[in-house]
């Protein structure tokens, strides 16, 4: 007796909680790459606007011209939104210099305007990178599920045989196994993004921080600067 062992003849004749399961792992490896598509074109970007906002920053040009290009712009992200946090409440708080204690409380405000931003910015970046986590983490239970409901409607079918034969539990036992395969098709790639996604992360808000603390350093010497001149006239 000959079984149609093919895939397509496997999954038509599985059992309903194994189509079930089948068709969860399908759209969730579906979702997940959507997600992955979606968070390697934001991380592209987010790196071009960065290279290219930093060698415009460190050029030479004029902050007050470079804050006024970017406060005319719609959508601002990544280090043009730090910068024009931190120099926006600079240029606020510098209306107040000729109070002793101003310098301080202008590069302090300007610090945790961009700490503000900052994590604003990390939140974006993060988002949906829990949708992958849990596809990855869920998906091969899911699929160990359909394995075991398989495997043992493949049994109780044998329970009114007189002679079981391995062609009679190939089918059961083969439709479970693609329960199995489809879990790890979700999880393998959702796990690999996530690990790799939440390391470019780190790296970007890590030169986010950096490029804050530069800011910070520069913006007090400029308050440190006109604090002298005032003093000296």
């Amino acid at each position: 007796m000959s079984v149609d062992l093919s895939l397509y003849r496997l999954i038509l004749d599985a059992s309903l909680i194994v189509q079930l399961v089948m068709l969860i792992l399908v759209l969730a490896s579906v979702f997940s790459w959507m997600i992955i598509v979606l968070k390697w074109r934001v991380l592209r970007e987010a790196r071009r606007v960065a290279d290219e906002f930093e060698e415009r920053f460190w050029s030479g040009v004029d902050l007050t011209h470079l804050y006024d290009g970017i406060r005319r712009k719609t959508e601002v992200s990544g280090l043009e939104h730090v910068f024009a946090a931190g120099f926006k409440e600079f240029l606020r708080g510098r209306k107040q210099l000729r109070d002793p204690a101003a310098g301080v409380l202008v590069t302090g405000g300007t610090e945790r305007s961009m700490r503000v931003a900052i994590s604003r910015e990390g939140d974006e970046l993060e988002s949906y990178l829990n949708a992958l986590a849990t596809v990855g983490s869920t998906s091969p239970y899911i699929g160990l599920f359909g394995t075991v409901w398989g495997i043992m409607h493949a049994f109780m079918g044998l329970s009114g045989a007189q002679q079981a034969t391995l062609a009679m539990v190939a089918p059961g036992i083969a439709e479970a196994l693609i329960a199995t395969a489809l879990g790890l098709f979700a999880a393998i790639p959702a796990v690999i993004a996530y690990n790799s996604f939440s390391s470019d992360i780190d790296r970007l808000v890590a030169r986010y921080d950096n490029f804050a603390e530069e800011l910070a350093t520069l913006l007090q010497r400029q308050v440190g600067g006109r604090d002298r001149d005032e003093v000296e006239a």
